[in-house]
């Protein structure tokens, strides 16, 4: 038997009851205090003695499959063809592409 409960059953046989009381909350503390550092050493063994094989910080990557050849069918959200009529507007073209500055010479 520990010392703390010692001195708690003691104080409460010579009627000291409220020294038994401080000597149980001494007994409590240090069998929880004791517990949690067992706690604390299990899970730190089981944390840092796993030295196998590296485990994956993500989901593997998906399979990306070849996109369907291009096609002049325009189709909705709900899979249905839609049909293309041409408004007439002029279709934008890619900008000539502008040269780089840092290469030009200075004067």
């Amino acid at each position: 038997m520990s010392e703390k409960i010692a001195k708690f059953v003691d104080d409460l046989a010579n009627g000291n009851n409220a020294d038994a009381g401080e000597a149980f909350k001494d007994a409590l503390r240090a069998k929880v205090a004791d517990g949690l550092d067992q706690q604390r050493v299990d899970i730190a063994g089981k944390i840092f003695s796993d030295t196998g094989e590296a485990q994956p910080f993500s989901d593997p990557k998906p399979v990306v499959t070849d996109p369907a050849p291009e096609t002049e069918t325009v189709m909705d959200t709900q899979g249905n063809e839609v049909q293309f009529t041409d408004n007439g507007n002029e279709q934008p073209k890619p900008e000539a592409e502008v040269p780089n500055v840092e290469s030009q010479p200075t004067t």
